[in-house]
């Protein structure tokens, strides 16, 4: 049985997980689960999302092995190309399939969170593609520094709401979507943006990502022999980039790697604890108070993280290192300099690790997915380097 299975009839993985919301959202979370299993066992509903996977979204992604980075680093380096997905990111899988999910279940309206504004560009396309309305919520410090996917949500057609309240940033933002979820739950559905939340969430935000984990397992083996990389690494925030592709090896030899930011570390400094509708490892006060999270990138400024991570911490299965801002600002000129590809911000964490632990690597395969191209993070770092 593999280790990444279904979660407990309560929606638990170990001790995390689980279904921590209002009376008022219990019913909403119950039909969402039984419409997932239905939609998940229907081959015409998998064949659906298949077709669009392929032909609107761009699968199956490519993989790239970086020469030069390889050379320069004394490893292997393989990125995992889901920044040329539609959208430039890994959260055109999820979003296709949940906005599927919402038609079949007759909900005529998405409301989603967003930090980078990723997700959210993700849930307009969709919301247009499949002729349904759009509201994104987003944190006003957020708004600022990605003015760029503001823009292009709401040329889509979909209503931003800038979120004033707390730290401004993607905490808040998943407490204003999920209020307007208990508001509007008869039309609405949350199209929820990585492997978080009350249960199903977690579990089927996974589903949809893995075939990144699947596809990549099949394309490693083929180049590499039959053999899998020595290291799988990803970024993790909420963690949907690193989940997807951790599926694909978590039942190997291969070491899965999710790198955090500093300023957030919620495996590497939080304590477990209930936030946003689940029990995950979380940043906290002596309190039980949420403590604000930081990091360079707006996609990894959450304190909290998803609670499957949070178990594969717990059981030694994946690690969850941390690296500093400084550390991606030169991981980031890194690869667009040797490799003439420009990653998200939160991709380069993956990179700024694999580039400082490469003297402990030699010679071994490194797998990292690059979940998001960088365009979005520019004009921040055109005021970071000057």
């Amino acid at each position: 049985m593999s280790i990444m299975a279904e979660p407990s009839a309560e929606g638990r993985f170990g001790e995390f997980g689980g279904r921590f919301v209002p009376e008022t959202l219990v019913p909403a979370c119950q039909e969402l689960e039984a419409a997932f299993r239905e939609a998940w066992a229907d081959p015409l509903f998998r064949a659906e999302l298949h077709q669009l996977l392929k032909q609107y979204a761009g699968r199956p992604s490519i993989i790239t092995e970086c020469h030069n980075l390889g050379r320069k680093l004394g490893i292997r380096l393989i990125l995992k190309r889901e920044d040329l997905n539609h959208t430039g990111s890994h959260k055109i899988n999820n979003v296709l399939g949940q906005a599927l999910l919402a038609k079949r279940m007759g909900k005529t309206r998405l409301v989603a969170e967003t930090g980078a504004g990723q997700h959210g560009v993700a849930s307009a396309t969709a919301a247009a593609l499949l002729g349904m309305s759009c509201k994104v919520y987003m944190g006003a410090v957020d708004v600022e520094r990605q003015a760029l996917n503001v823009f292009r949500m709401k040329l889509l057609g979909a209503e931003v709401e800038a979120v004033h309240s707390g730290s401004r940033t993607l905490k808040d933002a998943v407490n204003e979507a999920m209020r307007d979820w208990v508001a509007t739950v008869g039309e609405t559905y949350y199209c929820l943006g990585s492997v978080m939340g009350p249960h199903p969430y977690p579990w089927m935000v996974r589903e949809f990502h893995r075939v990144i984990g699947d596809e990549a397992s099949a394309q490693c083996r083929e180049l590499l022999g039959g053999s899998d990389p020595d290291f799988i690494v990803a970024c993790v925030g909420g963690g949907s980039n690193a989940m997807g592709i951790f599926s694909g090896f978590v039942d190997t030899d291969a070491r899965l790697i999710g790198v955090e930011p500093a300023g957030g570390a919620a495996v590497g400094r939080g304590m477990p604890g209930v936030v946003h509708g689940m029990r995950s490892y979380l940043m906290q006060d002596e309190y039980g108070q949420v403590q604000e999270a930081h990091s360079i990138s707006a996609g990894l400024d959450y304190p909290g993280v998803g609670p499957e991570h949070s178990y594969l911490a717990s059981i030694g299965r994946a690690e969850y290192p941390t690296v500093t801002d400084a550390e991606v600002i030169d991981a980031f000129q890194l690869m667009a300099r040797s490799e003439g590809i420009i990653p998200a911000l939160e991709c380069a964490h993956a990179m700024a690790w694999i580039a400082r632990e490469a003297p402990s690597m030699q010679g071994k395969v490194v797998l990292m997915n690059l979940s998001g191209r960088g365009d979005k993070d520019v004009a921040q770092m055109m005021e970071i380097l000057g």
